[in-house]
């Protein structure tokens, strides 16, 4: 069922929504950016519709929604152990575009397919999730969606069209219907964006000969005297899952305290140094050797299937201060395989 919303309406909806659950979407702070000038556009919660930014790209995923960026596992206390418990009981609701949509299905593969168990803690916010889809039509310079094939999807609970003055809503979940009936029925199906600006060849890895040839091209080198390993690209990810763990002592004299799992990147110096000192990856080459490899190659082989982990949803290229493009980068890393290919015939 699809309706016509009026701003005014939708407002009285999402009051009414607010008592049962907690509602998020991407919206604007002024002069927050990571450049002086510029307002942040980030995930949080709203009160009104007025708030949703729909026109622009989020600078950050919706991830840290569900995904927080320090969460508190366990408290520890002289011979007890308590984990700690969720203090929300309300649901929570994300307005989303399909890129992140997919990249939410990323992340509860690597957090709930990868192995024998599922990682509760991820999974006991997850399964407080609504997700109403942000229509999205045309993209921006920087998305290569298409060609990751996440430009689509029919997970959602809600599609959303945003108007001047009004919304056009589909309501897919039945749960929903309560609060926008009485509103004008519309004929309405969301439309998806079939072209990008930017197109991205995948690397076509089929023998060990080829992903050596990855490891070895030249692209690595030059990154190592251009990216200073700040780990942003990482942070503004949607699929990106790489977390630290750390005890936090309240005071020198005290045993007690809790554990955290804490946001990190696989760009930092220090991801990879392993007890002793050694480190695994020692250069920012090596590093970026490894996301991208990650993303177009080892996740697909791991958990086979057609998808990807990067959605293209193009915050890295965005983000990056030294203008490292992740999308280009995976262009000649494409371009350099199929030169072997070619010497091999």
């Amino acid at each position: 069922m699809s309706y016509y919303v009026s701003l005014e309406k939708m407002d009285r909806i999402i009051n009414e929504l607010k008592k049962d659950y907690k509602i998020y979407a991407p919206k604007r702070f002024a002069n927050r950016g990571w450049k002086s000038d510029n307002d942040l556009i980030r995930y949080s919660e709203i009160n009104s519709v007025e708030e949703i930014v729909y026109n622009q790209k989020s600078d950050f995923s919706p991830k840290e929604v569900f995904y927080p960026i320090v969460q508190t596992l366990l408290y520890f206390k002289e011979d007890q152990c308590i984990e700690n418990a969720l203090s929300d009981d309300k649901d929570i609701i994300i307005f989303a575009r399909p890129c992140d949509i997919n990249g939410i299905k990323r992340l509860d593969t690597i957090f709930l397919k990868n192995g024998q168990k599922e990682d509760n803690y991820y999974k006991r916010l997850r399964k407080k999730l609504k997700i109403f889809m942000i229509e999205c039509r045309e993209g921006w310079d920087s998305c290569f969606c298409v060609s990751m094939g996440s430009n689509k999807t029919d997970s959602y609970d809600a599609g959303v069209r945003f108007n001047n003055d009004c919304l056009l809503v589909e309501v897919k979940d039945s749960k929903f219907e309560k609060y926008f009936d009485g509103n004008p029925k519309e004929e309405f199906v969301p439309v998806f964006v079939e072209k990008n600006l930017k197109k991205v060849n995948l690397p076509n890895i089929s023998s060990q000969k080829l992903l050596k040839a990855a490891y070895d091209i030249k692209l690595w080198k030059s990154i190592d005297e251009k990216c200073i390993s700040c780990g942003g690209c990482n942070t503004v990810c949607i699929t990106c899952s790489c977390f630290d763990t750390t005890d936090i002592i309240y005071n020198e004299t005290s045993p007690d305290g809790e554990r955290r799992r804490i946001w990190s990147s696989c760009m930092l110096e220090d991801f990879s140094t392993m007890a002793g000192g050694h480190s695994v990856r020692k250069t920012a080459g090596e590093r970026m050797r490894f996301k991208i490899l990650h993303k177009v190659y080892d996740y697909n082989l791991r958990f086979g299937g057609e998808e990807h982990m990067c959605v293209g949803c193009g915050r890295c290229d965005n983000r990056c201060p030294q203008e490292i493009s992740f999308s280009d980068s995976i262009n000649f890393l494409s371009e350099e395989l199929e030169k072997v290919k070619g010497v091999d015939r």
